[in-house]
């Protein structure tokens, strides 16, 4: 087994009991599972990333092949992220409306960052939740359009209107543009709002 192996032929020895292919899978999303996790609720990232594989786990047999194995991990850990913020700790959060600033009393530190990254960021976690994950997956996570559908289970249009709802809402958040050479997706992507 390589590192060359895709996804469905790792997918497939796991699901048939290699355990070392099971951890080839793991290991090659845990990086970005990690950080989707550290920028919303930082001292709970390992928690939530070890729930997202467990769950991954126990629910490999049933993922289809219909999407990419990342597009299936990624709805498993959105799905961990909002159980959390649905748990006793947060109680009654409405993920449309309330931004992690307003749910995490220690946002997460920044150090060795950048000024623009700490501001981008700053205004993320003001962003209502769904707002701050659809962009996230969509320009740090570099997930298309096909997948954030089938993540947030709806139609094409529709997403569309919410990146681009997404996209203003964070413009308004940060008040002034960021640097124009900064090379960040998503920072790129607020400079044009035609972006999608």
């Amino acid at each position: 087994m390589g590192d060359g192996d895709d996804d469905f032929t790792l997918l497939e020895r796991w699901r048939n009991g290699d355990q070392l292919a099971g951890e080839a899978l793991c290991a090659r999303y845990f990086e970005p599972i990690y950080r989707f996790f550290e920028n919303k609720l930082a001292g709970e990232a390992d928690d939530l990333t070890q729930q997202t594989f467990l769950a991954c786990v126990k629910s490999r047999d049933r993922f289809r092949g219909a999407s990419s194995f990342r597009t299936y991990l990624y709805a498993i850990a959105r799905n961990e992220l909002y159980m959390r913020l649905r748990g006793p700790k947060f109680e009654h959060v409405d993920l449309d409306a309330s931004s992690l600033a307003e749910l995490v009393t220690s946002p997460s530190k920044q150090i060795d960052r950048r000024r623009e990254v700490e501001v981008l960021h700053a205004a993320l976690r003001q962003l209502p939740v769904e707002q701050q994950v659809l962009l996230e997956l969509r320009y740090w996570h570099e997930l298309d359009i096909p997948a954030l559908t089938e993540i947030f289970e709806t139609s094409t249009g529709a997403l569309r209107v919410r990146l681009t709802r997404a996209r203003k809402a964070l413009r308004q958040l940060l008040g002034t543009p960021l640097d124009d050479d900064s090379q960040d997706p998503l920072s790129v992507s607020l400079r044009d709002p035609e972006d999608g």
